[in-house]
């Protein structure tokens, strides 16, 4: 089954010229059956990218899937165009008035990680974004900042700062291979990371209620499950494309930035060679899990999520 998306939104053409099964809502609305619907709170500043990179991935599955794209309310978005945001979102407080459940939700990183939780302009309608997703959202899928986020809010979970950015492709172990959301992985796993902060593996054991399912010695926690929240939270980005990390560094480099080059990532670690995409499999199979698992798991009538 496809992802339902607006024929107009760019993600429609970008992922049918793919090969993902894009369906438009007309159509969508003539099958039988009710799809699994899916919010995107997203928080990053190239709106457009971040939707066609979680948006091939949920649509992947054999599930009808339906994307709502949510912004926060009081937050203007200065990296993409005024209409695409005026066309195709929505904000929290307009989600939230209309009392609709989810089945799902991601929520996605934010470049605001060098800043204190509470000093971030949008700190506490996201805060009480975490909270409606208690009554509101069957499952949540929180990326980088936006998981780091969530733990801190519900379990007090400590951000650290970095001495340097975490940056590159690295290794990750599997410590979790019987967990649903890591059905197919294999024991170990590269993953790219860009991230000036982290949380400590001490910090996530001193808290029972969480549980560390995919870590590496270099860069700490990966995937943490939150079964209290019904949460999951994913401090790396198997989201991103071939060529995120390589944006990211020509941008700084062409900025004159202090930047090293991403570890692990173009052949020979030469920066002229294009990058091999190496975790492409374990993206499709991390959120075709999800997927599966809310889709076992869910109610089929909306309005009992969360009761």
């Amino acid at each position: 089954m496809p992802i339902t998306l607006p024929s107009d939104l760019p993600a429609f053409d970008i992922l049918s010229g793919e090969g993902v099964m894009v369906m438009s809502p007309g159509r969508a609305a003539t099958q039988d059956i009710r799809p699994l619907r899916i919010g995107l709170l997203n928080l990053m500043p190239k709106k457009i990218q971040t939707e066609n990179q979680f948006a091939r991935l949920i649509g992947a599955t054999p599930l009808q899937i339906e994307l709502s794209l949510i912004r926060m309310s009081d937050h203007e978005s200065r990296n993409t165009a005024a209409d695409h945001m005026a066309s195709f979102y929505r904000s929290f407080r307009e989600v939230e008035a209309t009392g609709e459940k989810f089945d799902g939700l991601i929520i996605t990183g934010a470049p605001v990680e060098h800043l204190p939780f509470d000093e971030v302009t949008y700190w506490d309608e996201l805060r009480r974004v975490f909270d409606w997703t208690q009554t509101h959202v069957h499952s949540t899928f929180g990326v980088c900042w936006g998981g780091m986020a969530m733990a801190y809010h519900f379990h007090a979970l400590p951000k650290l700062e970095l001495a340097q950015k975490a940056f590159g492709c690295f290794r990750h172990e599997n410590l979790a291979p019987t967990s649903p959301y890591l059905r197919g992985f294999s024991d170990d796993l590269l993953i790219p990371v860009s991230r000036w902060t982290e949380v400590s593996q001490e910090d996530v054991n001193a808290r029972p209620a969480l549980r560390t399912l995919l870590a590496s010695s270099e860069v700490g926690p990966c995937l943490i499950e939150d079964p209290g929240h019904r949460a999951i939270y994913i401090l790396n980005h198997l989201e991103y494309d071939s060529t995120t990390l390589k944006d990211e560094y020509d941008r700084d480099a062409l900025a004159g930035k202090p930047v090293a080059v991403p570890v692990n990532y173009y052949p020979g670690d030469d920066p002229m060679k294009a990058p091999t995409n190496r975790w492409r499999s374990h993206a499709h199979l991390l959120y075709g899990n999800w997927i599966n698992e809310i889709y076992q798991t869910t109610e089929f009538d909306l309005a009992k999520i969360g009761l």
